[in-house]
């Protein structure tokens, strides 16, 4: 099967102006995605992980940049640049799931207001019977009971209000859906759930995923490509397997040693990160990691690495990943 690329995002770059300090959210992100995957996005709290999938979808301007999307008729157009009409189409196709299952849904509003919402504003003419079956056909899919929808969000626990947040995003009939800390709220069985369920849709739907988490164990089994940030700048990119199998950045390193194991009989080496996450409004010079890395040296101080391929789509921003990648090879370091 011929891989397309879907979305193309080039160089964003987010910066927030508060009491006239710039804050840098976003610093030259790049990757690319094909159609059908999911890709991962993860990091710490303050990372620019929201932020990003934001800009993707264009609840905010990114201040500089591009985003190719790759349209049904294979015409591909940077969404940050066009004018508001002809978004108004776009974001048909390009749709997000929010973190919170609680304040996400309107209280005052029924589910079937909710999921139909999106339809009666792209398609105001549209009779209402056929808004009916399309919202009970969404209801359905995500697992909702259709003798619900007409009661309010209080009356669902948080695993149903989340699977009401998917219907809403999934009732347009998208193509990329930007999954911001989508199950983060939920109890772990709840979690696994909504995951398989996305997983089902997914492959039903031939939705495209960005995946966005701190969970690292939740991001390996959904994703198929994962990227790593720090500080808002994309740290790594890779297949999952790679990256996880073969980490080439210290900060990459450093957060899948934390990841438990469920074996009492394996012993984890945790890297310890000394220090806190530097202040976006005053980032560090050089590579913003340097500060917290134990492998640096004084051009890391200096010169802020370039986002470079080492081979197999395997991107790293590291003045140091060749020579670890070759340390590791020759003594399993």
């Amino acid at each position: 099967m011929i891989k397309k690329t879907i979305l193309r995002v080039e160089h964003i770059t987010k910066t927030f102006v508060s009491k006239k300090t710039l804050i840098h959210a976003l610093t030259d992100v790049s990757f690319t995605m094909d159609r059908g995957e999911t890709v991962g996005i993860v990091g710490e709290s303050g990372c620019g992980k929201t932020t990003l999938g934001r800009c993707v979808v264009r609840a905010h301007d990114a201040s500089a940049g591009s985003v190719f999307y790759t349209k049904t008729d294979g015409e591909e157009v940077d969404f940050l640049k066009i004018d508001p009409k002809a978004m108004r189409g776009i974001r048909r196709d390009i749709q997000m799931i929010f973190q919170d299952p609680y304040s996400s849904l309107d209280p005052r509003m029924t589910v079937f207001d909710i999921i139909s919402e999106p339809l009666k504003a792209n398609f105001p003419k549209m009779p209402k019977p056929e808004l009916e079956a399309k919202v009970m056909d969404v209801a359905a899919k995500t697992g909702l009971n259709t003798s619900y929808l007409k009661r309010y969000p209080h009356a669902f626990s948080g695993g149903q209000r989340q699977r009401i947040g998917i219907a809403r995003a999934l009732v347009l009939n998208p193509r990329v859906i930007v999954c911001d800390e989508a199950v983060s709220a939920l109890d772990v069985s709840i979690q696994a759930q909504v995951i398989n369920l996305l997983k089902e849709l997914q492959r039903d739907m031939n939705l495209t995923y960005i995946f966005i988490s701190h969970d690292l164990s939740v991001v390996e089994y959904i994703s198929d490509r994962v990227g790593v940030m720090y500080l808002g700048k994309m740290a790594e990119y890779a297949e999952t397997v790679e990256l996880y199998s073969h980490p080439l950045h210290p900060y990459t390193e450093a957060l899948l040693s934390a990841v438990p194991v469920a074996d009492p009989d394996v012993k984890l080496q945790r890297l310890a990160l000394s220090g806190e996450i530097p202040n976006p409004a005053n980032p560090p010079s050089g590579c913003y990691f340097h500060p917290r890395c134990r492998y640096c040296v004084e051009m890391c101080k200096q010169t802020a690495p370039e986002f470079i391929d080492y081979g197999n789509g395997h991107h790293v921003a590291c003045h140091r990943a060749a020579e670890l990648n070759l340390r590791r090879m020759n003594y399993g370091a």
